[in-house]
């Protein structure tokens, strides 16, 4: 966070024109002009103000370019950004060193607004994420998670038992928390229980409750989860797990609003709905006998599910910066963004373990990564990535990716052939001969 006598600072190796420093300036941002060849290059970092350093190569000689791949070694936990002229010779080893150490390149004349946007994201002012501001913890744009957040919205108020399915990781719990807070019920308890992980011998009593004496170690009156949550909601996690007579017990309260405690025949009326998730078919598990049939009807009267992360492709990313951010604010990290191949690998990735794996994977690359940006090698993600190709970004990624490459790095250079040429690290003749391969039309794109 910054402080009301912190700066924000472009340190630029180059010379930027009157209309580059005038721009930044209405944007808040101080410019200074540094000498890549001066003992520290120049670059002087302050408690509390942001930095991010712009290697200018427009007319950088030689020994420029090397005093500048010299000083992004010396300081790789400064942001660095390049920019280019169209006539850089971005295959000469030198210049190359230059942007692969830089998170985004630039090619003049340079778009200054993406600049700003830009340097906006590297100094945590980042456009806000896409959240749902009625829908508590729900974040996404996704067509997948529209259709949540529909659905939450249209069972919240009906006070109906809701059956919530998805993979490990999804966000059951999480969906589960918003239709509790958007019901009538959200002044009222929310009881959250892991099925799985009650004992099986304690499993009646933790939700049921005992009387004195029921058993063993009974010592004394006990309320269970049920009883608590009394004018709640109680949400049961993993509930293919519980035992059969758990299973009978919780029917009863469905059908009958009612609950006995262990050791005890008097029934208590209880007004409680019930939320319940799973991974697990559990219609495979009433057709095997592991789970009763009359109880899966009670509890799938309303089904909402909770899509993979796989099927939510265009929220990774967000989500990642998300995660990255939350973690900067409670710990010492260097990381500010990602890498471009490192948000290539984040989108084409898998996510057996969901969002909880993401969130695991972002956090332990904000540990381990050196600079300001987190690399594929930080996030472990190596293997999405094909073997390296020479020297080109796109031997660096899949094959069965080559098309999608192409298009983003098309959107993000704004359909400049130039812009998208560099960012690949290949030649122009080589961006229309994958344009004709992968049937893109750029007169249609744009």
């Amino acid at each position: 966070m910054m402080t009301d006598t912190s700066i924000r600072c472009v340190v630029w190796f180059g010379e930027p024109t009157s209309i580059e420093r005038t721009r930044l300036a209405q944007a808040g941002w101080h410019t200074r002009v540094a000498d890549a060849s001066a003992s520290g290059g120049g670059v002087g970092i302050r408690r509390g103000d942001t930095v991010v350093a712009m290697a200018d190569v427009r007319k950088a000689d030689m020994e420029t370019l090397l005093s500048i791949a010299r000083l992004m070694a010396d300081h790789p936990r400064i942001p660095w950004l390049a920019l280019l002229s169209s006539d850089t010779p971005v295959q000469a080893p030198e210049v190359e060193r230059v942007l692969r150490a830089s998170i985004d390149f630039f090619t003049a004349p340079i778009d200054l607004q993406r600049l700003i946007e830009t340097l906006g994201t590297l100094a945590g002012n980042a456009p806000p994420p896409i959240v749902h501001a009625d829908v508590p913890g729900i974040t996404g744009n996704s067509p997948a998670m529209m259709a949540v957040v529909a659905s939450l919205r249209k069972y919240a108020p009906v006070d109906l038992p809701v059956l919530i399915t998805g993979e490990t990781g999804t966000g059951k719990e999480v969906a589960a928390r918003a239709l509790h807070t958007l019901s009538p019920r959200r002044n009222h308890p929310f009881a959250a229980i892991n099925c799985g992980a009650l004992p099986a011998n304690l499993v009646q009593s933790e939700l049921f409750g005992h009387e004195r004496g029921s058993f063993t170690g009974a010592n004394a009156r006990r309320v269970g989860h049920f009883e608590a949550a009394a004018g709640g909601t109680v949400f049961l996690d993993e509930v293919g797990d519980l035992p059969p007579d758990a299973q009978i017990s919780l029917l009863r309260l469905l059908q009958e609003g009612t609950l006995e405690r262990v050791g005890s025949t008097q029934s208590i009326k209880l007004d409680v709905r019930v939320l319940a998730a799973t991974h697990v078919d559990l219609e495979k598990a009433v057709a095997q006998g592991r789970f009763r049939e009359d109880l899966y009807y009670r509890l799938n009267v309303l089904r909402l599910r909770m899509p993979g992360l796989r099927e939510r492709a265009d929220d990774v990313l967000q989500l990642a910066q998300i995660f990255l951010d939350s973690f900067r604010k409670q710990h010492d990290s260097h990381a500010r963004t990602f890498s471009a191949l490192a948000r290539k690998a984040l989108k084409d990735f898998a996510w057996p373990g969901n969002v909880r794996e993401l969130l695991n994977r972002v956090q332990r690359a904000a540990v381990v990564a050196e600079g300001a940006q987190i690399s594929v090698a930080d996030l472990d993600l190596e293997d999405v990535i094909a073997p390296r190709a020479g020297h080109s970004s796109l031997g660096l990624m899949r094959t069965s990716a080559e098309r999608d490459a192409v298009m983003a790095c098309l959107r993000e250079s704004r359909f400049n052939i130039s812009e998208c040429a560099r960012r690949l690290k290949v030649s122009r003749v080589t961006i229309y001969r994958l344009c004709k391969k992968h049937q893109l039309v750029l007169e249609d794109l744009h």
